[in-house]
């Protein structure tokens, strides 16, 4: 029996509802785990039922599973209660392996933020940020960070959100002993588009145009979105939406990838990488609009941003 808590942090649930998708996999783990700690699905509070405890407490566990990054000052002590009540520490889905959507805030200050949020709105009353010490509200950080930017992490399953594939394959891998077998490679090594080495477009495009494309036919039928001239992160993306047998899933709805698996590995940056690829299909990286915020859409947390207003 192997014990498991898991945590969301700064999440939208999409990582818990991608575990609750393992289906008829999940009846048949469940014999061998034992969740002692999961806030989506069983009340557990942190300083106790009636708020008798002094301390953040979360029982001890085998395995730790975390979603979502580092945004507030909560996020950062259960981060670090997590890490030292469990053996292993897996960090699932985007926003927890690099950041994710919520990251693309480290383009700007928390000041800004602010200024927009509470006083920038023309549908909000104007007012002052919020007394987060009036309110007992946890103070939120100067960056939106991935786990492992504060503590070690032992494995790490990107997705927005993960496939089931991957996370049966981590758990069965943690209940075999084994290490598990996730995707390495890129989204194109998957890509069932053809390629012929050269753009059909002379422009690039973004998701309101159209590629060309028969409905009638299968993927295989139609040319690599990126010689299109559709700014597809394919080449600077790791491969694994689609599961084990499936296609990318953008790309099976005819629309480029958006990167949401984030970066082929640590040692990669899309930034640089991207220039390459769309020269490679005579494409000029200084038309690309939006760079920034196209290329650290999920890596937030990775990315050398530059903030927008300095």
């Amino acid at each position: 029996m192997v014990t498991i808590a898991e945590e969301w942090l700064n999440s939208c649930s999409g990582c818990e509802i991608a575990l609750l998708n393992l289906g008829e996999t999940l009846l048949d783990l469940l014999p061998d785990l034992s969740f002692v700690h999961i806030p989506v699905l069983a009340d557990n509070k942190y300083y106790g039922q009636t708020g008798e405890r002094s301390a953040l407490e979360i029982p001890k566990a085998q395995v730790g599973i975390i979603s979502g990054g580092v945004r507030n000052e909560e996020h950062l002590e259960v981060l670090h209660v997590m890490r030292k009540q469990t053996d292993i520490l897996v960090a699932l889905g985007t926003c927890a392996t690099e950041g994710g959507i919520p990251a693309l805030a480290n383009l700007t200050s928390t000041a800004s933020m602010r200024e927009m949020v509470y006083r920038g709105q023309p549908s909000t009353v104007p007012g002052p940020d919020p007394d987060t010490e009036a309110h007992h509200l946890p103070r939120m950080l100067e960056r939106c960070d991935a786990l492992h930017q504060h503590v070690a992490v032992d494995l790490s399953i990107p997705g927005c959100p993960p496939h089931p594939d991957w996370i049966a394959e981590a758990i069965g891998a943690l209940l075999a002993g084994r290490a598990p077998k996730l995707p390495s490679r890129s989204v194109c090594d998957g890509c069932p588009t053809y390629r012929t080495g050269k753009s059909s477009s002379p422009a690039l495009h973004r998701l309101l145009d159209q590629p060309a494309y028969d409905a009638d036919q299968g993927l295989d039928a139609m040319q690599c979105l990126l010689e299109q001239g559709f700014m597809c992160l394919g080449p600077v993306t790791r491969r694994g939406c689609g599961g084990r047998t499936g296609s990318p899933r953008c790309i099976s709805a005819r629309v480029p990838c958006r990167g949401c698996y984030g970066r082929i590995s640590a040692h990669t940056m899309p930034m640089v990488d991207y220039v390459g690829a769309l020269t490679s299909v005579g494409q000029n990286f200084a038309a690309m609009p939006d760079k920034q915020g196209y290329l650290s859409r999920f890596d937030g947390s990775e990315a050398i941003l530059k903030k927008l207003e300095d």
